[in-house]
């Protein structure tokens, strides 16, 4: 028996030796159509510190404080730190059934038997009379091992596809965690910029009002026809009426905030209810090459574990079609006596192998099925990298265009705010009439609202240029690296 289980145990390790299915190469940058730079990136190196942390370049404590109780407590982040504990799980379910399995069971009891009663019985067959009974004891122990042999590599490609699962959920985790951060970026940076247009237009109302008083002193006076009061009245109305939906904008930013640091809206934001200025971007922002968003990027790295876990599938598939060989064995005892368990122990080994005949193709179907999916996931993959790409050279785009219209809204604000300021004493002289007046000053409210408005999209731009090159995940204690 000795010789055999060894004859048997070389002949399976020789066997295991090789796995079904093919090995899994990261594909090439060239089969990707990934360019060599950017069309119109610096290509100054990445800073894995300053991606990791890019939101303390905007020099807003405020919001650093908000993203550090987002990170800890939102919700779409405790889904995905579930998802990959759920993943770690699968991994050791994995790495377990490579090993042999152990149980064992133990019984004990008492049993009763009815004295004999003189060969008589009942109808029923049963002994009649006797009085007394008679009890007995019996106790049993087992211990069954059974070990599936990995002939084929069926089991070692299911674990290599359950680690590459685990790295897709890591990466997955820090998407999200990426995502979270970027839209708490743009709904605080809105909320800012609501706040600035309010105080553009609670400072125009000022102005408005005035005017309109002007206007009917100076109709009271005979000076100007009631046609000046009624289009001042207008022009107050019009700059009321954008008020409510200011407020209405600032209110969603923060309610949305609010969730995203796992909170109820309403008390949790109070203290952003304060205006504060638009967060001031850095002017300097390395991009780097391709290549090195590539690996930055958490989603393109999930496509490629992805890819991984499906090739790595094929060889579970192919596996199949092979034979499997398992061992079994079992040691076990029984005894009327507790004391005398252990006196005669029986056992037995036994080798099965099982090889499918005919199953109508369906085991080669499912081969075919799982290349068809392996070569789905490497298009999925492929897809992620020029998604990626593209995020990039549109970031960049943006920000470029942000800039240059912040450049020229500020030389549009300044000379409106001078014409407005002449237009303004020209009224009160006399000199020109409302409606220059009110030309003016709708050019200088434009003005105003418009530099806001493009202070914020430089903000936005750097936030998107940013989650686009993979920044936000690089300081997560639970890094995919590390997994």
């Amino acid at each position: 028996m000795r010789y055999r289980l060894a004859w048997i145990s070389g002949t399976a390790l020789t066997l295991s030796a090789c796995a079904a299915g093919p090995d899994y190469r990261a594909p090439h940058m060239g089969a990707l159509g990934v360019p060599a730079a950017y069309s119109a990136g610096d290509g100054a190196a990445l800073s894995e510190a300053e991606l990791g942390q890019w939101w303390t370049r905007l020099n807003d404590p405020a919001l650093s404080a908000l993203i550090d109780q987002a990170v800890a407590n939102n919700l779409d982040v405790a889904q995905a730190q579930a998802r990959l504990r759920q993943a770690r799980e699968s991994l050791i379910q994995s790495n377990a059934s490579l090993l042999p399995q152990l149980s064992g069971s133990a019984t004990g009891g008492r049993n009763y038997s009815s004295q004999d009663a003189g060969g008589r019985l009942d109808a029923n067959g049963n002994p009649i009379g006797g009085g007394g009974g008679n009890w007995s004891s019996s106790y049993s122990a087992r211990i069954n091992a059974s070990w599936q042999l990995d002939l084929f590599g069926e089991l070692r490609r299911g674990r290599e596809a359950a680690r590459a699962d685990l790295e897709a959920s890591g990466f997955d985790l820090a998407t999200v965690r990426m995502t979270v951060i970027s839209e708490l970026v743009n709904n605080y940076v809105q909320a800012r910029l609501a706040q600035a247009q309010l105080k553009v237009a609670r400072e125009t109302q000022a102005v408005q009002r005035d005017n309109y008083q002007i206007a009917s002193w100076r109709l009271q006076a005979g000076l100007v026809s009631s046609l000046d009061e009624q289009q001042a009245r207008a022009q107050l109305a019009q700059t009321n009426a954008t008020i409510p939906q200011l407020e209405a904008s600032l209110k969603g930013s923060l309610n949305r905030i609010a969730v995203l640091t796992g909170q109820a809206p309403g008390d949790a934001t109070r203290t952003l209810e304060t205006p504060a200025p638009i967060p001031q971007p850095p002017t300097d922002i390395a991009t780097g090459i391709p290549a090195d968003t590539l690996r930055q990027r958490p989603d393109v790295r999930s496509a490629e574990r992805a890819l991984a876990a499906a090739t790595a599938r094929i060889g579970v598939a192919q596996a199949q079609l092979y034979p499997s060989l398992g061992i079994s064995g079992n040691i076990g005892t029984t005894s009327n006596a507790f004391s005398q368990l252990f006196d005669l122990i029986t056992g037995g080994v036994f080798a099965n192998v099982a090889q499918t005949i005919f199953d109508g193709g369906r085991l080669a179907s499912q081969v075919r099925a799982q290349k068809a999916a392996t070569d789905a996931a490497f298009a999925a993959y492929k897809q992620s990298v020029l998604t990626a790409l593209e995020d990039v050279e549109n970031a960049m785009a943006s920000l470029a265009s942000a800039r240059a219209r912040k450049a020229e809204f500020a030389v549009a604000y300044d000379a409106s705010n001078n014409a407005a300021i002449l237009a303004r004493s020209q009224y009160q002289a006399g000199l020109i009439d409302f409606q220059t007046l009110s030309n003016s000053e709708n050019t200088l409210l434009n003005a105003r609202n418009s530099l806001a408005s493009a202070q914020a999209d430089e903000a936005l731009a750097i936030a998107q240029l940013y989650n686009a090159l993979g920044g936000g995940w690089q300081s997560m204690d639970d890094r995919p690296d590390e997994q």
